[in-house]
């Protein structure tokens, strides 16, 4: 049980080819206007957006989300790879406390708090990149074929990728998470993993809870086949965590120790104020093919990975999609990149036999 409850508290992936049915009006609407904005670029930039459309997986860097920090990561790390210690030099400054203390010494809830994790983990990561570069060396560093990470992981990718400078990751993922956070205060929704059921039991249960409760929920995280999670109001949660077991035969059911209902049109609140950041901030056609989570594609567009960022808030990630794609291709080995080893373990539940390293901080 403590092994699945640790996953679930970590994971933040998604594959949503069906929608609970108490969500579908607003989904529908929030569906209509990301295809349009995603429209109109695509029509001004398909021609350059599809250069990645024949990618290579033969080596895949992997980059964890929110829910992998925890208390004391990065001490020694920073104590040893000099040029990590300067990434986190670097984002205190920029974020205006010290971000390595918050990580060395917490206290647990200030560093699990969503504007403190997001920006955490992702310079966690890049440290780990420079990590990987002093024990292995540049070659080590640039063998990736192709790079993808868990919903904040994404923008840990992009970074190494070279389509997201360091600085301007450090600010998008504290504006990221300072808005997230806001929109989380403002209603009270949470999140549930259930475990031990498909997809579609999944769904089923999402249904049934919002047509007991009278209140929306939706799945929105998707791991791999029996450990998925649902997103929605706090009392549609408590259903879910009520009828789950005993009704639908679920293994368990855990409520994840998140802010709100990430990855649904609960975070739509925090829309706004990450586009505006994004407006800002330089994106660069990436080396390397990214995979997106909001479709499970690479793309080399600037413009249309920013939106495809700001759609990722309420859109559910196509994780299980990334790891059928990446496995289907010319895999080899996967490299996981930053605290915990979440992803290297979704991995693994997908081919017990695909070999995987960590690189931890």
């Amino acid at each position: 049980m403590a092994r699945y409850a640790s996953m679930s508290l970590l994971l933040l992936a998604a594959f949503a080819s069906r929608r609970c049915a108490a969500f579908a009006p607003s989904a529908g609407r929030a569906a209509v206007g990301n295809a349009a904005r995603s429209a109109s670029a695509d029509t001004a930039l398909s021609a350059s957006d599809d250069d990645f459309a024949d990618f290579s997986t033969k080596v895949s860097f992997m980059f964890p989300g929110q829910g992998a920090q925890f208390v004391g990561m990065c001490g020694e790390l920073c104590e040893e790879v000099p040029k990590a210690k300067e990434l986190f030099d670097e984002a205190s400054e920029i974020l205006g406390y010290d971000l390595l203390e918050r990580c060395t010494a917490g206290p647990k809830e200030v560093l699990d708090s969503t504007e403190v994790s997001q920006p955490a983990i992702f310079v966690a990561s890049m440290a780990a990149v420079e990590k990987l570069r002093q024990e292995e060396g540049e070659d080590a560093v640039n063998a990736a074929t192709c790079a993808m990470g868990l919903s904040l992981g994404e923008y840990s990718a992009l970074c190494y990728a070279g389509a997201l400078d360091f600085a301007d990751g450090v600010r998008v993922t504290k504006a990221r998470g300072e808005a997230m956070q806001a929109a989380s205060d403002a209603v009270d929704s949470g999140m549930v993993s259930i475990i031990g059921l498909d997809k579609e039991k999944v769904a089923e249960v999402c249904e049934a809870a919002a047509e007991k409760s009278g209140k929306p929920i939706q799945i929105a995280n998707f791991l791999c086949n029996g450990n998925y999670a649902v997103s929605g109001a706090s009392e549609a949660c408590d259903v879910v965590a009520e009828i789950a077991k005993p009704e639908f035969k679920a293994r368990m059911t855990v409520k994840l120790a998140v802010a709100g209902a990430f990855h649904t049109d609960f975070m739509a609140p925090a829309v706004p104020a990450l586009e505006e950041v994004l407006k800002k901030i330089e994106f660069k056609k990436p080396r390397i093919p990214v995979i997106s989570n909001v479709d499970a594609k690479p793309h080399s567009d600037p413009d249309t990975i920013k939106e495809l960022l700001a759609t990722q808030v309420t859109s559910p990630v196509l994780w299980e999609n990334t790891m059928d794609s990446m496995l289907g291709k010319d895999f080899e080995r996967a490299v996981e990149l930053g605290p915990g080893k979440v992803t290297a373990g979704i991995l693994k539940r997908f081919s017990k036999k695909a070999e995987c390293t960590n690189v931890g901080v």
